[in-house]
């Protein structure tokens, strides 16, 4: 590596006396600059005139390396070490730092050769313990980034390694971390919670803080997938404790920060969420060269701004995430948290756009591409994807979401009655969780299904409830579409005011979002409303009525209008009683004198 004085000048090879000096460092993978202030960052080498300057030693690359390290300068610190390490090959314990050091500045590849390289230095120098961590940090990292077979190899390495002369020691709790993330997978969440225990007493007995965090993260996912929400968030309460005191190592504190946040997103305990997701990024910023975690949490930050109100800023958020988490897993959950900021603002083209991407990253489009069908008036295609999710098992909070999204598709495909027993398992599911958002979908849920079979005194209790948790949450969005439904109850018990008022409100809210759809669905309820049809039709027998007064048989009306023949005969039977009719060509006429056709 060598450092060389650096000159910036204006394009073309001009000069100007704004010129910046700054002194960089000519890497392998990378080019580095440091100002005179300090500051660290990334460049691109053609934009630059150099002027060569003295070698730094080994010895001074090793100790700029290890100052760079405690201080948690990991660009600096990763290029400083490799520096000394081409000059004269590292010891294991410096080896090790330069693989945190890699890892926490982005470079992974660089990361898992030195944990390799300090796994052969702890061999031969007789530390097996030593060298069994190290394959481990290999194996778990592979792991993380999906390469199952690689990631399994070393694990098992390490086990070996242990497995005669060291069946007690702190690593051997380190190896049952992947055991229960396992179960994790294979859904047997009571074997990884016992798994997970094991870990946190063998962290306890070496005294590992790490360990001892781990352990309790695992043990509270664990819980919180079972059903046991408050003792599972507890429970992350404390392996936050030790984060929060500075006990966890980097990265591990980072992968404890990001598990929590998720798991708080998994039981909508989205103020816990929110106050974690601030940490995370005061932590993140405290380390201008920390490359991982800032992804994930941009998008929990968006996912929060978007409850709370703040859509154009959740926007930038997420866009920022897909950007940032280009290549990883995680980019999956942006994209479908993208497409749901579009689908809400009504750019469909985007949000379907948005909601493949999602998919081709392995996180499902369900329940939301359902949503934009719903939105799109596919009504019947959003019944068949719902329909397929719903008969996946599902747990907890990710089963609420499915239902409470059937929930209103059914009622949008005028199947009241099958919403009505959806509505009951999502108020058995609210009822186990005990969490107040789910409880506030329930009811609105609860809500919408008494309103839609007639019953507007006990839909007014129902909504009245899922208004006040939203209110509580300060949830704008999700409570004005509970006072839609307030508005149509009120004006089904006569009260015009009391409609108008809920109405208004919802209108200013949504507009005030940018949520053009449900805003173009409010003012065409308050413009029924003020052209109320005769007869006490609905606003879909109206539509059916002027079909049939064109003509048009059952089979072309479902087709028009993308729902069932069944379902069109039904309306067709209602308009008859309601009208007091008893065939389609009096129903033709009564459409032409009402203006209805």
């Amino acid at each position: 590596m060598v450092f060389v004085d650096v000159e910036f000048g204006t394009p073309c090879g001009t000069r100007d006396e704004s010129a910046m000096q700054l002194r960089i460092v000519l890497a392998t993978d990378a080019v580095w600059c440091e100002s005179p202030g300090g500051t660290v960052g990334s460049i691109c080498a053609g934009a630059l005139s150099i002027r060569r300057s003295e070698n730094m030693t080994m010895g001074e690359a090793l100790d700029r390396g290890r100052e760079s390290f405690a201080r948690r300068a990991w660009a600096d610190a990763q290029v400083r070490l490799s520096e000394a390490d081409r000059q004269s090959p590292l010891e294991a314990e410096d080896l090790e730092r330069l693989a945190i050091a890699a890892y926490l500045a982005g470079v992974d590849d660089a990361s898992l050769d030195a944990w390799a390289r300090a796994h052969q230095a702890w061999l031969q120098q007789g530390d097996v313990r030593r060298a069994a961590r190290c394959a481990f940090r290999i194996g778990f990292g592979l792991m993380m980034k999906g390469d199952r077979a690689q990631g399994g190899g070393w694990l098992g390495r390490a086990r070996r390694l242990l497995a005669d002369d060291h069946p007690d020691c702190v690593e051997q709790g380190y190896l049952l971390i992947p055991t229960a993330l396992q179960s994790f997978g294979e859904g047997d969440f009571e074997a990884g919670y016992v798994t997970m225990g094991q870990v946190g007493e063998i962290g306890r007995r070496f005294d590992d803080v790490d360990l001892v965090a781990l352990g309790c993260l695992g043990r509270g996912q664990a819980l919180i997938h079972q059903g046991d929400a408050r003792r599972g968030v507890a429970l992350l309460d404390e392996a936050m404790a030790a984060v929060m005191a500075g006990e966890v190592s980097p990265t591990f504190t980072g992968i404890i920060y990001c598990a929590v946040i998720e798991a708080c997103h998994e039981v909508m305990d989205l103020r816990r969420a929110h106050e974690w997701t601030a940490a995370l990024t005061r932590w993140c910023e405290s380390q201008p060269e920390l490359v991982p975690y800032r992804g994930q949490c941009l998008v929990h930050r968006s996912e929060i701004m978007q409850f709370t109100g703040a859509w154009g800023d959740a926007m930038d958020e997420v866009v920022r995430a897909c950007e940032g988490l280009a290549g990883e897993p995680a980019v999956g959950a942006a994209f479908y948290q993208l497409a749901e900021l579009h689908r809400l603002r009504g750019g469909f083209a985007a949000a379907e756009n948005a909601y493949a991407r999602a998919s081709e990253h392995g996180r499902s489009a369900q329940p939301g591409l359902s949503q934009l069908r719903l939105a799109q008036n596919r009504v019947d295609a959003a019944l068949a994807a719902i329909r397929n999710v719903v008969d996946v098992p599902l747990g907890g909070v990710s089963r609420a979401r499915v239902l409470a999204a059937y929930v209103e598709i059914l009622l949008a495909a005028d199947d009241v009655t099958t919403a009505r027993e959806i509505a009951a398992e999502l108020g058995r599911v609210a009822s186990a969780l005990d969490v107040p958002l789910v409880r506030a979908v329930a009811s609105h849920a609860d809500g919408a299904v008494l309103l839609a079979g007639g019953d507007p005194s006990g839909a007014l209790a129902a909504l009245r409830l899922a208004w006040d948790v939203w209110r509580e949450l300060d949830a704008p969005y999700d409570a004005a579409r509970t006072r839609v439904l307030l508005g149509l109850a009120c004006r089904q018990l006569g009260d015009r005011d009391g409609a108008e008022l809920e109405l208004d409100a919802a209108r200013r809210v949504f507009d005030e979002l940018g949520a053009a759809p449900d805003l173009r669905r409010v003012e065409a309820i308050a413009r029924a409303d003020s052209d109320k049809p005769p007869g006490g039709l609905t606003a879909r027998e109206v539509e059916v009525l002027a079909l049939v007064a064109t003509g048009m048989s059952n089979r072309s009306i479902a087709e028009e209008l993308v729902i069932s023949e069944k379902t069109v005969a039904r309306h067709v039977s209602n308009i008859f009683t309601k009208l007091d009719l008893s065939s389609r060509s009096a129903a033709t006429a009564y459409a032409y004198e009402h203006g209805l056709a």
